[in-house]
């Protein structure tokens, strides 16, 4: 957390653009600093969030990566390319990328949760699916945060304090 309010305001902008990609949600959570712990910034981040205008959201959601991301393996083919269809649905049923927060979901049910999620999804009208879609893009936002509080650039000899076993999954 140190590091985040100390670092300079252009790069904890670009850092914070990394979590969000809205500019305006980053310029917001950046000008609030210095954070007293993690939970500051998250309430910070999810008010910011809250306060995204649709111009925001489209930004946003517009930085999100359109390809699903699976684990390497055969085993994985049938779900990726049903994973690839779904997506390209949904893309071009609402125009942006598929994006939702797998925290809390183990692991081994992560792909079946991502594949009924987008089929329900799938069937909301624009402005339902807007508002779904803004939710999850403020719980992605808020497991990036803590990715990179935990994650920061280390000072020389500092002790490391991430943790390679975080319970959210990139989608």
């Amino acid at each position: 957390m140190r590091l985040l309010n100390a670092a300079p305001p252009d790069e904890a902008r670009r850092a914070l653009a990394a979590c969000c990609g809205s500019l305006h949600w980053a310029r917001q959570v950046a000008a609030h600093r210095p954070y007293p712990d993690l939970d500051a910034l998250l309430a910070a981040a999810d008010e910011a969030a809250y306060d995204l205008t649709p111009d925001d959201l489209t930004e946003a959601l517009a930085a999100e990566p359109l390809e699903p991301v699976l684990p390497p393996g055969s085993a994985y083919s049938a779900a990726a390319t049903a994973l690839r269809a779904a997506h390209a649905a949904y893309e071009s049923r609402f125009g942006h990328a598929f994006v939702i927060c797998l925290a809390g979901v183990a692991p081994g049910e992560a792909l079946d949760h991502l594949l009924a999620s987008l089929r329900d999804r799938l069937g909301n009208d624009r402005e339902e699916e807007r508002a779904v879609a803004a939710d999850e893009l403020r719980r992605l936002a808020r497991a990036r945060l803590t990715r990179l509080v935990h994650h920061w650039p280390r000072l020389p000899g500092e002790p490391r304090t991430s943790r390679s076993d975080s319970p959210y999954v990139p989608v």
